[in-house]
């Protein structure tokens, strides 16, 4: 394999761009060591190279112009660099690093900040983007920054251990068989977003203080487990949020301190399919699920409901609720007994809408939420009931103590 010392080249040739200049000279299989001080971005990389910082302070700064590095080749790897200052185009999509039928691509261990986007992968399968340190510009508002990882049309691609913060999303649009693994994100819009794919793997990931910590739409079977989603906040604060999605299996993952734990948007959207929620942590939230136009089936098995201002609301009248299935979980407002001890309620934990959950599915009541005037009506429902409440949910088997003893965030 030939080294090629860019600090040579620039004493030796004087080059305006040295880096560029590099990769030009350079075979398939080389390796580019880069001294630490600062180099012209604005580069293409169109063979299978390696660039590697040999210090912490090689850094490739863009003029803000466009992209940092573009990549166009496969086989290309990307180590321990510092990548800055790349153009602010949403329709070109300007990033720190960018690439383009690059199959195979390594990107870890670089440090990327004052970019647009992160890393955005278009059509590049089998990549590893893995223990960076991503940001993106400062000064815009979280919705007009670019994604810390845009996946498009990119298939079977890991994105581990990196930590992503005051970006837009992890995106996976019409991109399949995925891993998001063992990510930490902070100050997010949606820290993982996925549209149009299926059979992708998310878990292990920790998100924080963003406005969604999973959102996924229009996405298949797909299995989303032992993830940590803290304090989702703002107009549609959620933890994991599904929007016409099906056959998704979630289990194992701690919502905690959020708007709304899980929100569901017509999931399951295909008739026949099933939504599982498995073993999850639903805790503190100000609504432990939400409904919304439920036609087709899910199940919840085994999930812990405590310390939640509203276990579960529907805000959609007429939708079919009755299809989802609840068995074995443990909800802190149960007030059942068990005389046989076996650990299960012998009678059923059901959760009835009163007069004080109107607001569920007309919002300008929520003006009256928790006033004396709602509780005295539902007190009054409660005791001598006009009409028949509407049942929420029905548990035939409640857990008298959680299925999961001790929680760890």
């Amino acid at each position: 394999m030939k080294f090629l010392l860019l600090a040579f080249m620039i004493a030796t040739f004087g080059l305006s761009n040295p880096l560029q200049e590099a990769i030009n000279l350079a075979k398939d299989g080389d390796t580019l060591w880069l001294n630490d001080g600062i180099y012209s971005g604005n580069v293409v990389v169109d063979k299978a190279i390696t660039i590697i910082g040999k210090g912490q302070n090689a850094v490739i700064k863009g003029d803000k112009t466009s992209s940092v590095i573009k990549v166009t080749s496969k086989n290309v790897k990307l180590i321990n660099l510092n990548i800055e200052s790349s153009g602010i185009s949403q329709m070109t999509l300007d990033a720190g690093i960018s690439c383009l039928n690059g199959n195979n691509l390594l990107v870890e261990k670089n440090r990327i900040k004052d970019v647009l986007f992160g890393v955005e992968l278009s059509q590049c399968n089998g990549s590893i983007i893995r223990d960076n340190n991503i940001t993106s510009k400062e000064g815009f508002d979280i919705p007009q920054r670019g994604d810390a990882i845009r996946a498009w049309y990119s298939h079977e691609n890991l994105i581990e251990k990196n930590y992503v913060y005051n970006s837009r999303d992890i995106v996976a649009w019409f991109s399949s068989s995925n891993t998001i693994r063992g990510n930490y994100g902070h100050g997010n819009r949606y820290a993982i977003h996925t549209m149009y794919s299926s059979n992708n793997l998310i878990e292990e990931n920790k998100f924080s203080y963003g406005a969604v910590g999973m959102y996924f739409m229009f996405s298949t079977k797909s299995l989303v487990k032992n993830n940590t989603i803290i304090g989702s906040s703002g107009a549609f604060g959620v933890g994991i949020a599904l929007k016409d999605v099906s056959d998704f299996d979630i289990k194992d993952n701690i919502l905690l301190y959020n708007a709304r734990g899980f929100y569901l948007d017509r999931s399951p959207l295909n008739p026949g399919a099933l939504n599982s929620f498995e073993n999850n942590q639903i805790l503190h939230n100000i609504v432990g699920v939400q409904l919304h136009a439920t036609q087709e089936r899910s199940i919840f098995l085994n999930n812990d409901f405590i310390g939640n201002m509203d276990t579960a609301i529907n805000d959609t009248p007429g939708s079919k609720i009755d299809q989802i299935y609840w068995e074995g979980n443990y909800f802190d407002e149960y007030e059942g007994y068990d005389l046989d001890r076996n650990g299960i309620g012998d009678v059923s934990y059901v959760n009835f809408v009163y007069a004080d959950r109107l607001w569920q599915y007309y919002p300008t009541l929520r003006f009256f939420y928790g006033s004396s005037i709602i509780s005295g009506l539902n007190f009054l429902a409660k005791l001598a009931p006009f009409s028949e409440p509407i049942k929420l949910l029905e548990d035939k088997s409640p857990k008298m103590k959680p299925n999961k003893e001790k929680t760890s965030v």
